[in-house]
């Protein structure tokens, strides 16, 4: 006898497709294939595919400085793994294209929406190249094997009793795309207009009043679960997001609106068998970050693509949506969890939240190029706040690329190869058969400094820290600075011998550690160093290394690595 199945609305599921594939789950749920939540044991990293996942895009409007620095940040994750010999890392990224925001700016500029997406989804595909961002899929929620995941995810929710209907009433965010309780929401005047208004407390956006009937998921079946995921494990990072998680949802959790009417929101993924609601757009876009991974999975092959991800990079607006809804989906399914969460702070200008009606949003184009990508994806990654915000102002950048890239590294490459008169390869020789002087007191210092430092830089990566890691090698460049200026080599270059060698050890090591920052720069530091690019080892991890590479170093020559600005404000 054939099973039938339907929604809470009482329409049947008259889809051939899943239908098969929900008999097929049901069959996999009878014979305890489905996988069981990994928190409580699964490592760091395993598995033969590493994911790295950005938050998919909220494209409205145009691109933005966050949406850079996302990208970035997920960019230098990614090319980390790849720098440490692994070649499954992928990079995922993409847009939403779903929800109220895209209905309404698509109305706005006279377009059907989903012509508004497809233009305005090739703008950031363009920041991402642009970023110089290795991503390995671009995933769009508008894309028909989303649509298909998003629906079978639907009915496999609905068919474990997580799904039921009720009215709903409570105040929504448009532009945050969720409902707020009343003790979330204040009164508020708007700055422009001097009008009052509702807004939410935790992001400042305008709310409205909505009572409605639509689905519900059963959030509030979780909350133990997702307690229990926060305490043991390092789930979300860096740590203050995950205390104010706990505090959070210590306080209780509410059951999920999970759908909108269609009179109110059509541009949206319709909810199986039920044409008057569409599904809601975090509940869509959340999933696509299982598309890729081949979801709806075959029984036992829920790996084989790489799910789950070893991180996800978003910013502190959507730590709730990541954290405590994606979780909680998860756990419904049975499927594993994204093993970490990466959160980042914002980028304000003077202080204030970049904001377009205050005209303080900075154009990721034009800062790229204006300063290049490597100067800009440098000071991102240097000056960007994870725990909290950062400013941004042209100045800092201006500071930083003269301070650090322009004198710093570039300046001590020229002067070192000067130093050594175009002969760089025969100190390198005789470090190699031993042949330098013993070394001074301050040499071993010097060494020590570059022995120990890849593993400081390799530890601050594993803790999802690339500030941190930048900036402790960017200490290399610091202090072989001020030893190279202690030492003056260019007076008795033929006594200096290990003195050069240090140094150009130390810019070497550094154009190593340095490459998923700084790809374009790094490569072109190895390259005026005469790093064998031919054996992609020379450029790997595990060469950066105090006297790991004898054969560099031949025929040396001047070059500008970081030439001044054109423009300075």
């Amino acid at each position: 006898m054939q099973k039938s199945y339907s929604n809470h609305f009482g329409a049947p599921i008259r889809n051939s497709n899943f239908r098969a594939k929900l008999e097929e789950a049901v069959l996999c749920d009878d014979s305890n294939i489905l996988c069981e939540c990994w928190y409580e044991s699964l490592p760091i990293l395993s598995g033969p595919h590493r994911r790295i996942h950005t938050d998919g895009i909220d494209f409205r409007k145009a691109p933005h400085v966050g949406h850079f620095y996302t990208m970035v940040i997920t960019d230098i994750l990614k090319r980390w793994r790849v720098l440490l010999g692994d070649k499954d890392a992928q990079l995922l990224t993409g847009t939403d294209e779903h929800g109220m925001k895209i209905q309404q700016a698509a109305s706005a500029a006279g377009m059907d929406p989903q012509a508004f997406c497809d233009m305005n989804c090739k703008t950031f595909q363009a920041l991402a190249k642009a970023a110089n961002v290795d991503y390995d899929h671009f995933i769009r929620t508008t894309d028909p094997a989303h649509k298909e995941a998003v629906q079978y995810f639907w009915e496999m929710l609905n068919h474990r009793g997580y799904i039921y209907t009720a009215k709903h009433e409570g105040w929504y965010s448009v532009s945050d795309e969720t409902f707020y309780p009343p003790t979330q929401v204040q009164n508020s005047l708007d700055p422009s207009t001097g009008r009052k208004r509702m807004v939410s407390v935790e992001t400042g956006k305008e709310v409205e009043w909505s009572s409605e009937t639509n689905y519900h998921f059963r959030l509030s079946a979780f909350q133990e679960r997702l307690l229990e995921l926060y305490k043991s494990t390092e789930f979300v990072t860096p740590g203050n997001y995950m205390a104010d998680l706990v505090k959070s949802v210590s306080s209780g959790l509410s059951d999920l609106s999970i759908s909108r009417p269609v009179e109110r929101l059509t541009w949206g993924i319709p909810v199986p068998g039920d044409e008057t609601q569409t599904i809601y757009v975090w509940l869509d876009a959340l999933i696509n970050y299982l598309t890729k991974a081949g979801y709806p999975f075959p029984p036992g092959q829920e790996g084989r693509l790489g799910w789950p991800a070893d991180v996800h990079v978003i910013g502190k607006d959507i730590v709730r949506f990541h954290c405590v809804y994606w979780p909680a989906f998860l756990m419904a399914l049975d499927l594993p969890l994204p093993r970490r969460v990466l959160v980042h702070g914002h980028w304000t200008m003077n202080r204030e939240k970049m904001s377009k009606s205050t005209g303080n949003v900075v154009n990721p184009f034009f800062a790229i190029d204006r300063f290049g990508v490597d100067t800009m994806r440098f000071f991102l990654a240097f000056q960007g706040g994870l725990a909290g915000d950062a400013d941004y102002d042209n100045s800092y950048i201006i500071r930083d690329y003269k301070k650090m890239l322009q004198w710093g590294i570039g300046n001590l490459t020229h002067r070192t190869i000067g130093c050594a008169k175009g002969n760089l390869r025969s100190y390198i020789a005789d470090a190699a058969a031993d042949k330098l002087p013993a070394p001074t007191p301050e040499d071993l210092e010097h060494q020590s400094l570059l022995e120990q430092t890849p593993d400081r830089v390799a530890e601050q990566m594993e803790k999802l820290n690339p500030r941190a890691a930048l900036q402790d090698i960017m200490v290399i460049i610091e202090k072989t600075n001020k030893y190279f200026h202690a030492a003056e080599p260019w007076k008795t270059p033929a006594d200096s011998q290990r003195v050069l060698y240090n140094v150009a050890e130390s810019l070497r090591i550094s154009g190593i550690l340095l490459q998923p920052f700084m790809p374009s720069k790094s490569k072109e530091l190895l390259d005026i160093l005469r790093v064998d690019k031919t054996k992609p080892s020379k450029r790997s991890f595990s060469a950066a290394r105090y006297g790991c590479d004898p054969d560099y170093g031949e025929g040396v020559e001047k070059s500008i690595l970081f030439p001044p600005l054109i423009i300075e404000e």
